[in-house]
């Protein structure tokens, strides 16, 4: 039986180091800060706060998809190397990348009839994708082989859930996810408003809350409404933030004092460049095992 190499794309939004770790590879999107492109590298290229500082400094900021070509490259080596793939992309909701990726592996499919290459939609982004990929990571190492581990992450990726709010409200605006008019109200009254990922990979806002602690406490309310086993949830927490650390420990802190069996202390990431470029600074992502998105 051949080896297999577990794949994703770089927004993920884990660390180079725990990608490394894990043993997992991932195709870089590209994104422009002014005149220039930069890949999406876990921030080598351009750090997190360099990024932000240098939108808020009004520098344009741009992103793309990885390209059939890119994928046929990135799988091609990997084949070549003596493995199969299994590539879980970033959810299909936000990015066309999935369908790039499927093409791609079509068409090497027909020059490498032998090779198995697994294409999954994560449903998924930013840490909560990675949170993912640590749990596909734990299966593999405990022996899943390819095909049923590309079973099991069809029939369980949408019980990972994602929610997040964002305390400045500028470039949603500026992307057009939120109008003029309601940015401007939202900014007068600190409006926080409250997203989450729904079963089809979206974003789709939920709730607006005034002040930051308040969207802080309702985002872990959510988690005990939704977690896997309420209160006792045992399973691992990440959070990913873009420039507002303060209130991603202050999260994390409140959910180590609620869930007592989680599986240790709350991971936290920094938001990567290309989820960034449209959330801008202030955002705080909350991700954790729970019951079936359905909508």
């Amino acid at each position: 039986m051949r080896e297999y190499c577990l794949s994703c794309c770089s927004t993920a939004d884990l660390s180079e180091a725990r990608f490394k770790e894990m043993g997992i590879t991932y195709i870089p999107f590209h994104f422009s800060l002014g005149d220039k492109e930069y890949a999406d590298d876990c921030g080598k290229s351009v750090s997190p706060q360099e990024l932000y500082r240098r939108m808020l400094d009004g520098e344009d900021s741009k992103t793309s998809q990885v390209t059939v070509a890119d994928y046929i490259k990135y799988f091609e080596q990997i084949i070549k190397s003596g493995r199969d793939v299994l590539h879980v992309a970033l959810s299909s909701g936000i990015s066309g990348s999935y369908n790039s990726a499927c093409v791609a592996r079509d068409e090497l499919l027909y020059d490498y009839p032998d090779c198995k290459i697994y294409v999954i939609d994560s449903c998924a982004a930013s840490s909560g994708y990675g949170l993912l990929m640590d749990k596909l990571h734990e299966l593999k190492e405990g022996g899943m082989g390819i095909d049923e581990l590309a079973e099991w992450t069809e029939e369980n990726k949408l019980r990972l859930h994602h929610w997040f709010f964002s305390s400045d409200l500028t470039f949603f605006i500026k992307g057009g996810r939120v109008t003029k008019t309601a940015g401007f109200v939202g900014s007068v009254l600190n409006i926080c408003p409250l997203l989450n990922v729904d079963f089809e990979g979206k974003l789709i806002p939920r709730e607006k809350i005034r002040g930051t602690n308040k969207a802080i406490k309702r985002a872990v309310e959510l988690m005990e409404e939704h977690a896997e086993n309420g209160l006792d949830y045992d399973g691992k927490v990440y959070i990913s933030n873009s420039e507002c650390l303060d209130d991603a420990k202050k999260e994390a802190s409140l959910i180590e004092e609620k869930f007592k069996k989680m599986n240790g202390h709350v991971e936290i990431y920094p938001i990567g460049a290309v989820i960034g470029s449209h959330t801008g600074p202030g955002t705080v992502a909350l991700f954790f095992w729970g019951d079936k998105r359905e909508d």
